[in-house]
């Protein structure tokens, strides 16, 4: 029998129209790549801030004119696992007498060296120090025992001479206790650069 075509009809079906979605549908997924840069970010962030570069908002007059009371600053907290410290770092530590307060100052001497102020005059070694960053009206007149340096231990002066609480009065501070070095001011504006 030779093959008829079906006479059964195939529905027909109206074009659909493309659905229109509503905009909440195509804000999550925005909103979830918005919230998850966000979390990442955050999450840098507090890295950064915690382990590395801590923002200082310097309080009183000791380190003038390098430093500006109520001046900002960020401490690098890594630095100094990668490098040692070095005479003339400006480096943040917890006060010996009180380790809940924080200080900053200039690291002058190192383990072993001699340290020795005559009128104010900074002698490391027996070699006179030369201090451009204390301008004549900072410094003062004070004098200080010849000392060694402990080891692990550094000789810190704030460079506002005449108004500065340091290893003068408390002695050299332990390595332990120096937590970064002052490296970048960010306020206010006309401070804005490294820290030298």
């Amino acid at each position: 029998m030779p093959d008829t075509p079906s006479t059964e009809q195939v529905p027909q079906f109206p074009p659909q129209e493309p659905e229109k979605s509503s905009p909440g549908v195509r804000l999550r997924p925005a909103f979830g790549v918005w919230l998850r840069d966000l979390i990442l970010s955050l999450a840098i962030s507090a890295f950064i801030i915690v382990f590395i570069y801590q923002p200082v908002k310097v309080e009183g007059t000791s380190m003038m004119p390098s430093l500006e009371d109520q001046e900002r600053i960020f401490v690098n907290k890594f630095v100094y696992r990668l490098e040692p410290i070095s005479r003339g770092d400006i480096v943040v530590f917890r006060y010996p007498r009180d380790p809940s307060k924080s200080y900053i100052k200039r690291v002058i001497g190192a383990a072993g060296d001699r340290i020795r102020i005559d009128g104010g005059q900074v002698y490391v070694n027996g070699e006179a120090l030369d201090e451009d960053y204390v301008p004549p009206a900072y410094a003062d007149s004070r004098s200080y025992p010849e000392t060694v340096v402990p080891p692990q231990c550094y000789f810190v002066l704030g460079d506002h001479r005449s108004m500065s609480n340091d290893s003068r009065d408390f002695g050299p501070v332990n390595q332990s206790y120096i937590y970064g070095k002052a490296v970048f001011g960010y306020w206010p504006m006309d401070k804005l650069g490294r820290v030298r």
